[in-house]
């Protein structure tokens, strides 16, 4: 299975019919976040872009995910296949015994 990052330029002007269509979004991303299909989803503080990062066999996959996206209507993705994705984890805390 691949990674790759998608950057998704979102429209300049919010109109209501984007802003309705929020809340979906977000389900939906929380949704593939649980099936592990996303695995980092990033806004720009600007709110122009926005990057995430799928799990997928192919590039034509990715598509048929984004394809998906209550919001893809309103935005402009570029896929890139990555070589690798390094995340930080959170701190490992030494094991804990009730001994």
């Amino acid at each position: 299975m691949s990674q790759f990052m998608v950057e998704f330029i979102l429209p300049d002007e919010m109109t209501e019919e984007f802003v309705a269509k929020i809340p979906r979004q977000r389900l939906k991303i929380n949704q593939l976040m649980e099936k592990g299909k996303i695995t980092a989803y990033s806004l720009s503080a600007d709110r122009t872009k926005l990057w995430c990062v799928l799990k997928a066999e192919t590039e034509f996959d990715v598509m048929e995910i984004i394809s998906e996206f209550p919001l893809i209507d309103f935005m402009r993705p570029t896929i890139t296949e990555l070589m690798f994705n390094n995340t930080a984890t959170a701190v490992k805390l030494p094991m804990f015994s009730l001994n």
